[in-house]
């Protein structure tokens, strides 16, 4: 079950495979990896059978392609696999010709595992889209007039379009357009009626969104219904997620009325009369999580055959669904899981656990389903780990709040010194997987805290909504409210605690340092310093997210000014240390060059630059400069 295939790089080379974008078609699997061609690094799209470990990647793409979506600045899903009748049709999105891609291929009835081939092409590559200057989502329909409809998102407007998958760099044809954002494009089996999801200012999708359908006919719209319902989103703002059409008539979703994202099945068999089929409500479960990005997959299958990713408190389960009717949960060995997909019985996904990295799990339920199969991924653990401990504290306003506790795996201490994490987003969350730099602080006997403040996501929508109004409050607080309960426990030294954050975390921790005296210093990546500039700079799509952290921008400018860290320099009397990528499109590394003008004279802060990293390092070489760098800071403030 474990992520034990290698795959061909350069001449001779072998690595592990990362399955990226992992998709289930028929009796096979689908992903994106990297490509190596003149030592230029790409990617490309690969299968193999279903469940057969030992059958080399077939490399279905060129090395000519950089397959990435960046629809709504953080993008998604690179391509989309469809089968229709025989034939598996792959569209991807290619970055450097800035177009919509096209192949089809055939299954090969007698397969060689040796010579890597499985499906054959059935033509050359096409290139269906003339280049926009926009971004594309991946979530793409095809109907059996060979017309391609997806959404596209060109000048910072969302549109509905269409293609023909027999002609070659075409124009765009223009649908619909949309009054703000669109995404989640699903289909009906007959391809005629349609399904999305929009939403806009002043809000994000996980905090109000609508649910439409449409009759599609001829590359023409000819009804388009909003969902509406009096129970579900008549009277409140409500969040659904992954409309997905389960047969002709029938659709499953989730949605968050009940303060949590739970299962909602819609028949509309009628588009003039759309009613509730069943609604499955659950408290603690969230069968969906924030759309930061498309295409993320927790319903999969067809009405014969449903399954559900759901998330309870720390546990992953999937159930499964027949006609509606429940009929067996199953708990997976997993702190986190990613890339959902299924086919008939098949199933496979990503699965990260507290003590191993992410592993390729393929299960078959048209066989018998061993737990100790399912299990046997942790015995792959790392050795040598400490394990997260669930711990609930009393945060802001005297509210239940989540963490997870590393304890030292040495003895280095009288009373070990303590590193609090704050998460980015803010609206993510901690999940206790397994995270290298929190592993290498426990072996040199650090204790470590990763907070799940008020406003982190996995814990409902009344958890996620503490953050309203109130980012740059409730996140310190609470981080701070940690610090102050493992110091009265006697777990930690209360004079040795710094924080860490990471982007947004990176306010979180940037403002703890400077309110009060609980932390000796500040550790930031990539950090939000000024409130200010991150509305008036950022993308189009998080133009809105300040609207429910901090308040409408004109009303409540004092509050932008009041919370961003560029503004109490004056009060940074303690080191920090800030790391940022001079390629950073989403925070500029100038702010931190700012911080790094303002505190010339604080001799104990550091700043260190990057040339060619952006938001989020991933060269080798800089992470391991990050760890020495923040290594040596913290012996020189802790006196180590």
């Amino acid at each position: 079950m474990s992520n034990v295939a290698t795959l061909k790089r350069g001449k001779g080379e072998r690595r592990n495979i990362a399955f990226k974008e992992l998709s289930i078609i028929g009796n096979m699997i689908f992903w994106v990896d990297v490509v190596s061609n003149d030592n230029n690094l790409n990617n490309a799209i690969f299968a193999r059978p279903f469940n057969d470990k030992d059958a080399l990647p077939q490399q279905l793409t060129g090395y000519e392609f950089n397959l990435k979506s960046n629809f709504h600045g953080y993008g998604g899903k690179s391509y989309q696999c469809l089968q229709i009748k025989k034939f598996f049709y792959l569209i991807w999105i290619d970055q450097y010709s800035k177009a919509i891609w096209f192949n089809a291929f055939e299954g090969i009835k007698s397969i060689d595992r040796s010579k890597k081939k499985y499906l054959v092409p059935v033509q050359e590559a096409r290139q269906l889209s003339k280049t926009i200057d926009g971004n594309f989502d991946s979530s793409f329909v095809i109907t059996e007039k060979n017309i391609l409809y997806g959404i596209c998102e060109i000048k910072n407007i969302d549109y509905l379009f269409s293609l023909d998958l027999n002609k070659t760099k075409q124009d765009i044809q223009k649908i619909k357009k949309f009054d703000n954002f669109a995404g989640d494009l699903s289909s009906n089996i007959s391809n005629n009626l349609f399904s999305w999801l929009e939403w806009g200012t002043p809000h994000m999708p996980w905090e109000k969104n609508d649910l439409f359908f449409a009759e599609v006919d001829d590359g023409e719209i000819k009804i388009i219904k909003k969902f509406a319902n009096l129970v579900i989103n008549g009277n409140r703002k409500v969040s659904f997620f992954q409309p997905y059409w389960i047969s002709e008539k029938l659709l499953v979703c989730s949605e968050d009325s009940s303060g949590w994202w739970n299962l909602l099945f819609i028949d509309v068999s009628e588009i003039h009369n759309i009613v509730i089929k069943k609604r499955i409500k659950k408290n603690l479960f969230e069968y969906g999580s924030p759309q930061w990005v498309s295409g993320i997959t927790f319903f999969s299958g067809s009405l014969k055959n449903l399954f559900c990713l759901a998330k309870k408190g720390n546990l992953w389960l999937i159930e499964q669904y027949q006609d509606l009717k429940f009929i067996q949960e199953i708990c997976l060995p997993f702190s986190s899981v990613s890339d959902f997909s299924t086919f008939d019985k098949k199933l496979a996904l990503k699965g990260y656990g507290s003590d191993f990295l992410g592993n390729l799990l393929e299960i078959d339920f048209g066989k018998t389903i061993s737990l100790n199969a399912l299990n046997k991924v942790s015995n792959e653990s790392i050795v040598d780990c400490s394990k997260p401990e669930s711990f609930w504290f009393k945060g802001f306003d005297n509210q239940s709040t989540h963490s997870f506790l590393y304890r030292p795996l040495v003895a280095r201490f009288n009373k070990p010194p303590l590193l609090i994490r704050a998460h980015s987003g803010p609206t993510a969350n901690f999940d206790g997987s397994y995270n290298a730099e929190v592993q290498y602080w426990v072996a040199k006997g650090f204790f470590v805290a990763e907070v799940n403040y008020g406003g982190s996501s996995g814990f409902g929508r009344e958890y996620r909504e503490r953050l309203n109004y109130k980012w740059g409050i409730v996140d310190s607080y609470d981080c701070k409210a940690l610090v102050l309960e493992l110091v009265k426990l006697d777990l930690v030294d209360s004079e040795n605690i710094v924080i860490f954050g990471n982007s947004a975390g990176g306010l979180t921790a940037l403002n703890s340092l400077c309110e009060g005296n609980v932390f000796k210093a500040a550790i930031c990546k990539y950090p939000v310093i000024d409130l200010e500039d991150m509305y008036l700079n950022t993308h189009r799509f998080e133009k809105d997210y300040l609207n429910s952290l901090v308040g409408n921008y004109d009303e409540n400018f004092s509050d932008y000014n009041i919370r961003s860290p560029i503004n109490k320099m004056s009060n940074f009397k303690k080191p920090i240390l800030l790391f940022h990528g001079k390629k950073d499109s989403v925070i500029s590394y100038k702010q931190t060059l700012k911080v790094q003008e303002k505190l010339i004279n604080n001799k104990l802060s550091e700043f260190v630059f990057f040339e060619n990293e952006g938001h989020g390092f991933k060269y080798i070489e800089n992470k391991k400069t990050v760890i020495q760098k923040t290594e040596d800071f913290l012996n020189k403030v802790l006196k180590i």
